[in-house]
């Protein structure tokens, strides 16, 4: 595999990451950081070590023609996603766009098409769907390890500081000076829940889903949603469920977990773990190992391997997305049920540790469990 050059636009805040992890897969030998597109230039130390001092501008597609970059990564606000793609895309340029790949069905569709059109490969960032716990814990719901398969649930239980929302002028925001944001707690920071719940189910595709039932509220002062819950009706029968919050008293890994008539199946995904409880069988734990989304795309120039998350594999989520978009906003909760915590510049909602785990088991929405902050659902089909 010839070393492939790399633009990454979005350098900071969760662009650090992805700067971390090409400087790991160019010492491989695998890409090489060709330039970075941010509107005020890293400094040299902001760089890590290793990297060089790699072409900067504000203009990506200026960069791209410069740099003879052949794969873009998007890293930036949300709003921006469709554009910067398009105009990567337009010049050749492969793609890693970060989740959520866009703030509304409609301009992930102009995305897509756009894209589509241009014959480039693009690869949505939801490093979970690059474990191989996937495919294994479908195989093993598909062999009967559980029995049927009646429900897929997912728990996300962060915590986050006040001090999260003012990070940037999008953070927190369903809209920016007239532009869709969505920057909720289920289509940003647990989106991987949603995503891999999804995927899990092999519910991918936009068509895949007939109902959405969402409960969209807020603790912090924000406009957006940092405490919700949805539920998914799928084409297959079978009901997705993700409750998430950003106010947990204890946080914890979030989790998928897959139902059976003889059993469950409960993936870990940013540890890669899995625990395989049935019936007659003593709990069996397995790790997997993960594919690096950003490898997978070089390998797929390189060789034509199969991408791992295409944008069609997205759109369900991108019906969750488009559902939030489209609700009204968050309703917030009475001062009653939520706390400061001393010290800590966050704010906490006593017992939703517990509500969001117990959604996950049952499948059930915050208000079906009993939650007297939560109003009745709002229903999307």
């Amino acid at each position: 595999m010839s070393t492939v050059p790399v633009v990454l636009a979005g350098a900071r805040g969760h662009g650090r990451w992805h700067l971390d992890n090409i400087r790991r897969l160019q010492d491989r030998g695998v890409v090489r950081l060709a330039g970075i597109c941010e509107l005020t230039p890293l400094t040299a130390d902001e760089i890590p070590e290793g990297l060089g001092a790699p072409e900067q501008s504000a203009d990506l597609g200026a960069l791209l023609d410069s740099t003879g970059a052949r794969i873009a990564v998007i890293c930036t606000p949300i709003p921006t996603h469709t554009d910067l793609a398009l105009t990567a895309a337009r010049r050749g340029v492969h793609l890693l766009l970060e989740k959520p790949p866009a703030p509304s069905y409609a301009e992930f569709r102009r995305m897509a098409d756009g894209v589509a059109e241009t014959g480039v490969a693009c690869q949505i960032g939801f490093q979970s769907l690059g474990s191989r716990a996937v495919p294994a814990i479908r195989a093993m719901a598909a062999e009967g390890a559980i029995g049927e398969v009646v429900g897929i649930g997912g728990a996300g239980a962060w915590a986050r500081p006040e001090s999260y929302y003012r990070r940037a002028p999008w953070a927190g925001r369903r809209r920016l000076n007239g532009v869709d944001v969505v920057d909720g707690v289920l289509t940003n920071p647990l989106a991987h829940a949603v995503a891999t719940a999804l995927a899990l189910n092999g519910t991918t595709r936009a068509e895949d889903v007939t109902g959405i039932e969402l409960e969209l509220l807020r603790a912090n002062a924000i406009e957006s949603d940092d405490t919700s819950c949805v539920r998914v009706t799928t084409t297959r029968g079978v009901h997705v469920t993700v409750a998430a919050t950003l106010c947990a008293e204890d946080p914890d890994e979030p989790y998928v977990v897959v139902h059976g008539t003889r059993g469950r199946i409960t993936f870990w995904y940013k540890q890669d773990r899995v625990l395989l409880q049935r019936a007659g069988h003593g709990p069996e734990e397995y790790e997997y190992a993960r594919t690096d989304l950003l490898e997978n795309l070089a390998a797929h120039l390189a060789d034509g391997t199969g991408l791992l998350v295409p944008p069609a594999s997205t759109g369900a989520f991108m019906q969750v997305v488009e559902a939030i978009r489209q609700a009204p906003d968050p309703v917030p909760l009475p001062d009653g049920a939520w706390r400061s915590v001393p010290g800590g510049g966050r704010r906490t909602v006593p017992g939703i540790d517990g509500l969001v785990a117990a959604s996950a088991d049952a499948l059930a929405l915050y208000s079906e469990l009993g939650a007297t902050w939560a109003l009745p659902k709002e229903v999307s089909t």
